[in-house]
């Protein structure tokens, strides 16, 4: 697969760039980073966004530069960044290669989808900035909100079993197994995910499903066409399950669920009232 950009590409950036020469014009991509950028107090530095990056409603002024996955040397390049300030996953590879041979600095910044993760992840924005005591001050405050968050299910000894449903098409379930967004934050707000023996996304079989026995099916809202109240519970794996008797579903923004940002102390407090209610308490 050839990518030609309709222009020459400057002299290869040097390897292993942690803080930009030249922070004035930052291209972001993926919404944490966005988000991290503006919760510093240095928006001004943007020059650009991905698409995943809707919040906050600031940031939807930005360009646009295409999806984080689905990037293209000329999108990202046509705003003239200072440099590229990416999310890990962002791609495709192809694309990534191409900008890391260019003169503009490429820094990639690690996800991890626990507490800790989130902390590394505003240290290393605040640092490519060269806002390090911002970013220091901002990761003490996150840290304190996301330790109140977590305390409020340390109790609770019967834990929900969460099923992640990222999509239903053709009536099949594909869910979240371990080392994803969606286990992370099941098990930051005391849940525990319904299905496990598997990395990333699978589709699992109405025996799979049935197996999982969740109280619970989790799903996202802005993620593409998304399965009806009905459509869900009359899937009969689903249905026989204990959430599906309930009928207990629990459905947040996608960018706000799994963004692993600012907000995630927020969406763990939303996520353990919509699972234990009252029994989650400060």
């Amino acid at each position: 697969m050839c990518l030609c950009v309709a222009f020459a590409l400057p002299a290869r950036a040097a390897e292993g760039t942690e803080v930009f020469a030249d922070p004035s014009k930052i291209a972001a991509i993926g919404g944490s980073i966005t988000e991290i950028v503006f919760a510093l107090g240095e928006q001004d530095r943007l020059v650009a966004r991905d698409s995943t990056s809707r919040y906050p409603e600031a940031a939807l002024k930005l360009p646009d530069v295409g999806y984080m996955r689905q990037l293209s040397p000329e999108g990202v390049l046509s705003v003239n960044p200072s440099g590229i300030l990416a999310l890990h996953g962002s791609g495709p590879k192809e694309t990534v290669d191409v900008l890391k041979k260019t003169s503009i600095p490429f820094i990639g910044v690690p996800e991890r989808y626990d507490h800790e993760g989130i902390l590394e992840k505003i240290r290393i924005v605040g640092k490519a900035l060269g806002a390090d005591a911002k970013a220091d001050a901002l990761a003490a405050e996150i840290d304190a909100k996301l330790n109140a968050a977590e305390k409020q299910t340390a109790s609770i000894k019967d834990r929900k079993r969460v099923l992640f449903v990222l999509s239903m098409r053709g009536g099949k379930i594909l869910a979240s197994g371990s080392n994803t967004a969606a286990d992370g934050i099941i098990r930051l707000s005391g849940g525990v995910n319904a299905v496990d023996g598997f990395s990333g996304y699978n589709q699992l079989s109405d025996e799979a499903v049935i197996t999982a026995s969740p109280d619970v099916i989790l799903m996202m809202n802005n993620a593409g066409p998304a399965a009806s109240d009905d459509e869900l519970f009359a899937n009969p794996s689903i249905r026989s399950t204990p959430a599906g008797a309930a009928r207990k579903v629990v459905r947040m923004d996608g960018g706000y669920l799994l963004g692993f940002g600012p907000r995630t102390a927020d969406v763990i407090r939303d996520l353990a009232a919509s699972l234990y209610g009252g029994q989650a308490a400060d």
